[in-house]
């Protein structure tokens, strides 16, 4: 069931999405060679708190930390710990933070150093990807053509579009209805509408669109091994669409 928010939620799930973005802020600030990323969790974790929040990935479906970092090859879901951030790697946060019953949701990549061009090159048409869907975030359109927008961006690159893992509704809970796919034909699925907030998130790898899961049950990664870059802004749908998840006093 989708559901409608009414201004006044929209405006709480701004609160939230003003939060993680900060938050985000704050990380890109941090990520470094030598941190590991255990460490931008427990930041993450109480930048959050700090703020009268809580992060909405701890203990989401049991899920044991408040942030994900996905490094190189890690698509999404990668679980902070132990492992050392290095020159020439990419690391991926997604993170959400929930307040006053809302959450906002939020990703992004990062470069530590220098990578190869097609790496940075793989990260600006992710970037770009996203900005064509979120544009096509308004009333009367289909949720396909947001799909079908970031599709349109990344495929004359010959990037792989992940398929397993997409885009959602965001609110009262962290994930909702309708999905947000990154690939499709336009003109598809349920109109949009006023009220309706989402999550747009293009997922996309140097190689390869396949993915597997870790024996953890949570971290994925890229068959061949080649990089993955994430980013994501919670979006309401209005004319012009407004990112929800940006961080100062207005809508990005």
């Amino acid at each position: 069931m989708i559901v409608l928010k009414s201004e006044a939620e929209i405006q709480k799930i701004r609160a939230a999405g003003k939060l993680a973005a900060e938050v985000g802020e704050m990380l890109k600030q941090r990520i470094a060679a030598g941190v590991t990323t255990a460490d931008l969790d427990r930041w993450a974790d109480a930048m959050i708190r700090d703020a009268g929040g809580y992060p909405s990935f701890k203990g989401y479906r049991g899920f044991p930390a408040s942030i994900c970092t996905s490094v190189n090859e890690v698509v999404v879901h990668g679980i902070p710990g132990p492992r050392v951030i290095r020159e020439g790697d990419i690391v991926s946060v997604d993170l959400g933070a929930r307040l006053m019953g809302y959450h906002g949701d939020t990703a992004f990549t990062v470069a530590v150093g220098e990578v190869p061009e097609e790496v940075r090159l793989l990260m600006e048409v992710t970037q770009r990807a996203l900005e064509r869907g979120i544009a096509q975030a308004v009333p009367g359109h289909r949720v396909s053509d947001i799909s079908h927008a970031v599709e349109a961006e990344v495929a004359p690159h010959g990037f792989g579009i992940v398929r397993d893992f997409v885009g959602h509704a965001v609110g009262r809970s962290l994930h909702e209805e309708p999905q947000v796919p990154n690939y499709g034909e336009p003109g598809q699925g349920p109109r949009l509408r006023r009220g309706m907030v989402l999550a747009i998130e293009p997922m996309i790898n140097l190689g390869t669109e396949s993915v597997r899961v870790l024996k953890d049950g949570w971290t994925v990664v890229t068959l061949d091994g080649k990089p993955s870059v994430h980013f994501e802004h919670t979006v309401a749908v209005d004319d012009p669409p407004r990112r929800l998840t940006v961080p100062g006093d207005g809508d990005g």
